[in-house]
């Protein structure tokens, strides 16, 4: 640990809040409030959940009042003290200067069309027009000259003034008839659309994302621990909230859910050696302090979130990496895990803690210990934080246990929203989303002593693949005869939490309730430098840079959404249940969904969702390698040959695409393993090995914005139908050659015909949909930028049918066997590798288990699905 922390920009007044006592403990009345989807959260409710009547915190500070966390506020990069521009007349007049500035100066601005000026004059009173046939209009004097005299009983005395304004009106309305039938109204509708020439405002937003606002941003975000349903993570979310309140976007507010969470008890935590007597032993279970007692910063203790309450003692035995292999290995060789608490790695052949636990569940343990091995992200890796960007002998990698393959979201509400006065909840007990036996997380530091006590119980370990690379250990596997562990997770449950999801928006001028939707979670397992953090600096500087464009009278043809969710850590809840929440509104109208979770651990760009690649690569071609400005990332993505893989699970896209059949990207710049979900993941360790000089960052801000407008504001939705159809039967084969290695002589293999059948005609009616789009270009291209409007209707139906490819796609009245929330036919996270991605999940699971006649079921239906899908494109 740091004596000090190394910045050499300037820090900000420290925000005190709570400690992990206080944050946990009974909330005031007031936090009980209802907000609804789109209410502005009050003060009143503010000031109740960072209510200042509780004890003061260990080191002397109190809990913040609103007051406090929005004074602490006055420093971000969109507000007077360090923008820019100090008004929005600066902004204008800036804006202003833009239009006489050279096109290739490198600074060029927001400058409008010439017609789109022009446009301005319409303004003008229809009385200064002067009809070219008017001096041959007889005038009213020489009217009622030529009008006959009446007797005065019966003369009539029209008022001519009134006549005037009739004529008048006829008129205006005969030229409004003549536009609407020579299709005016629809150019100038389109041009008005876009009243800022899209070159430009590419430009613009390349040139103006600032890397030391991400910096600032960042350094804000990790000030202190935010956990889901503490108060650390609330004030985050008036922060963010003031943000997207200062860019000017619409509809800002807070979106609240009761969910389910669970954290650990004061004291309630143990591991530890107790029999034999001469090797008791305890855990130390926390981390070194990562600041100085007297900062505002906390840390969290040390647990699995969703973890199960348990208080057990039992023999210990290594699992390796906790796989069902690993355990079926362990029962060939003679040894019994009834009863026993299981000692297993991170990563390797079982990703997924969670299912770490379940496999040790279901082979008899009673219990499970996960730890951080040097070989897999320690010093056997490189020089662990501080002198390098590796875990040190600590850290503990904390992270949730929820089955997040069983169940997305709020466990105890599957399939709906856990809106605050919600009635229908699930039970906890053996619940098909939650593990149940107990497991606690520890540092190699700890887990040595574990290691080191197996000795001579069961069998000696010879395969390198199965030994971990802790120091002065020789590797056993432990038996129903090793020394007795005592192992203690004593939680704090609460089925009604509050979480609070921050949504802004800016709405589209042609199809406004079509929406392109922009996500990053906000909660963290402890300052959350890289994860989330990253990725929260940055999508706060991309709402700044969207604020600035429609400060100027920018707007999208479609509706741009932006949210920040809370509750992802747990089991991706916040966005789960937003997604719950409008799940029809999405299916209908949701275009694309646009995530960043770890924003920025290295250098290395990755994405996936390969309906993204073309829009992709046109946005990476734009963006420079900040290691080498000569290079594109689109030049380093084709040299890699990269490609866009299918989406897994593991973020907040998993409800978007797998449950309401939103096309997702997700992506981010990754790199060599850091100290993931520790609390040595924060500033000064981003500062340091992550992106020092908040360049990649910058990047992923550059990308980020570019391909929004990408999406927003083309006229036709840049899909790629041809690269989806050509991946989507690449994994129809992958899936045939899979059920083919699994198949014996009495379980011969599955039938795939139908499905590849499917997937041909996808890639025949993706080419002529395709088509339909290099025609329209055609047309307007050759008729200098003219869209009639019957073409212009055809365009947005056009885009409508893309965007509903993703939707048809789901099983809607059925799902996935035996998890029915998820509804996608050719995505979702694998039964038993979650981060992983299963092409045709249902298919897959299946055969992986053995029911071959349920795999033909679910490949019967896969092929329906995606045959009418692909139909739909083309009728």
């Amino acid at each position: 640990m740091a004596d000090e922390k190394p910045n050499k920009y300037e820090q900000h007044d420290s925000l005190p809040i709570p400690t992990y006592e206080e944050a946990i403990s009974s909330r005031p009345s007031s936090s009980q409030s209802h907000l609804g989807p789109e209410e502005v959260s009050h003060d009143a409710e503010r000031q109740g959940l960072l209510a200042r009547d509780r004890l003061p915190r260990n080191n002397g500070y109190e809990l913040p009042t609103v007051e406090s966390a929005r004074s602490s506020l006055d420093f971000l990069p969109s507000s007077g003290g360090s923008s820019r521009r100090n008004s929005a007349e600066a902004l204008q007049r800036e804006m202003q200067e833009m239009d006489i500035e050279e096109p290739g100066d490198p600074n060029i601005r927001l400058r409008t069309s010439r017609f789109s000026k022009r446009i301005t004059s319409l303004t003008h009173s229809l009385s200064s027009i002067n009809l070219p046939f008017r001096q041959w209009l007889p005038s009213g004097q020489y009217l009622r000259a030529k009008i006959p005299s009446w007797p005065q009983a019966l003369r009539f005395q029209p008022n001519w003034i009134i006549v005037g304004r009739i004529f008048a009106i006829f008129l205006v309305v005969f030229i409004i008839w003549l536009f609407f039938i020579s299709d005016l109204f629809s150019i100038r509708s389109a041009r008005m659309n876009s009243m800022f020439d899209p070159e430009n405002l590419r430009t613009y937003v390349l040139n103006h994302i600032d890397a030391d606002n991400i910096r600032r941003n960042l350094q804000y975000a990790t000030k202190y621990d935010h956990m889901a349903g503490t108060e650390g993570s609330y004030t985050h979310a008036i922060w963010v909230e003031t943000a997207f309140q200062q860019a000017g976007l619409e509809r800002v507010g807070l979106e609240k859910f009761e969910v389910y969470l669970n954290n650990p008890k004061i004291g309630g935590r143990r591991v530890a050696i107790i029999d034999p007597p001469e090797l008791q032993w305890m855990a130390k279970l926390e981390e070194e302090l990562v600041y100085p007692v007297e900062w505002a910063a906390q840390q969290t203790p040390v647990f699995h979130g969703h973890s199960k309450t348990g208080n057990i003692t039992g023999p210990l035995v290594y699992a390796n990496y906790g796989s069902r292999e690993d355990f079926e290995r362990l029962a060939k060789e003679g040894i019994n895990l009834e009863g026993s608490i299981a000692l297993v790695r991170y990563y390797g052949t079982q990703a997924d803690r969670a299912l770490k636990v379940k496999a040790a569940q279901l082979a008899g343990a009673i219990g499970c210990v996960i730890y951080s091995d040097p070989a897999e992200d320690g010093f056997l890796k490189g020089e662990p934080y501080p002198k390098g960007r590796y875990m040190p002998d600590d850290a503990v990698q904390r992270g949730s246990v929820a089955l997040s393959s069983w169940v997305v979201g709020d466990v105890l509400s599957p399939g709906y929203a856990s809106l605050p006065g919600e009635q229908r909840r699930e039970p906890v007990e053996n619940n098909p989303g939650l593990v149940n036996i107990p497991s606690i997380p520890l540092a190699w530091r700890d887990a040595q002593k574990l290691l080191q006590a197996l000795k001579g119980h069961g069998k000696k370990i010879t395969d390198a693949e199965a030994t971990g690379g802790v120091p002065d250990v020789e590797w056993w596997t432990g038996d129903s005869g090793s020394p007795t562990i005592h192992l203690m997770n004593d939680q704090d449950e609460r089925e009604r939490e509050g979480i609070y999801n921050v949504l802004g928006r800016i709405t589209g001028v042609e199809q406004s309730e079509k929406s392109i939707i922009v996500g990053n979670h906000r909660d963290a397992w402890c300052f959350g430098g890289a994860d989330p953090g990253s990725g929260t600096a940055v999508m706060l500087e991309v709402v700044r840079i969207f604020g600035e464009l429609t400060t100027a009278g920018w707007r999208p043809r479609r509706t741009i959404e932006f949210a920040s969710w809370d509750g992802e850590e747990y089991n991706m809840i916040g966005s789960t249940e937003h997604v719950e929440n409008r799940i029809a509104d999405l299916r209908r109208d949701g275009f694309a969904y646009l995530n960043v979770d770890v924003g920025v651990s290295g250098t290395d760009f990755k994405a996936a969702g390969p309906i993204f690649a073309t829009t992709l690569k046109r946005v990476l071609d734009r963006v420079k390698d900040p290691q080498d400005s000569n290079r594109t990332f689109r030049q380093i993505w084709e040299a890699n040959q990269t490609t866009m893989a299918g989406l897994g699970s593991g973020s907040d896209f998993v409800a978007f695409l797998d449950l309401a059949g939103t096309s997702s990207i997700d992506m981010g710049f990754h790199g060599l393993p850091y100290p993931y979900h520790s609390c040595y993941d924060n500033y000064d360790w981003m500062n340091s090995y992550g992106d020092p000089e908040f360049q990649y960052h910058k990047a992923l801000a550059q990308i980020w914005a570019l391909l929004i407008l990408d999406l927003a504001d083309r006229p036709i939705l840049p899909f790629d139908m041809n690269v989806y159809a050509e991946e989507v039967a690449k994994y129809a084969n992958e899936l045939e050659k899979y059920a083919q290695s699994k198949s014996t002589k009495s379980s011969p293999a599955i039938n795939l015909t139908p499905l590849k059948s499917a997937a041909n005609d996808f890639i025949v009616g993706a080419k002529r949909f395709e088509d339909w789009g290099a025609a329209w270009e055609k047309t307007v291209r050759e008729s200098g930028g003219f869209e009639p409007n019957t073409l212009a209707q055809q365009r947005i139906g056009h885009n409508t049918k893309m965007a509903d490819f993703e939707t048809n796609l789901l099983d809607v009245d059925g799902g996935l066997p035996g998890r029915e929330q998820f509804k996608h036919i050719i995505f979702a996270p694998q039964l038993w590798d979650t981060y992983g991605t299963a092409y045709f999940p249902g298919v897959r699971d299946a055969v992986e288990e053995g029911e071959w006649e349920l795999a033909q079921r679910q490949a019967d239906k896969a092929a329906s699905i995606l045959s009418k899908a692909a139909k739909s494109l083309v009728s």
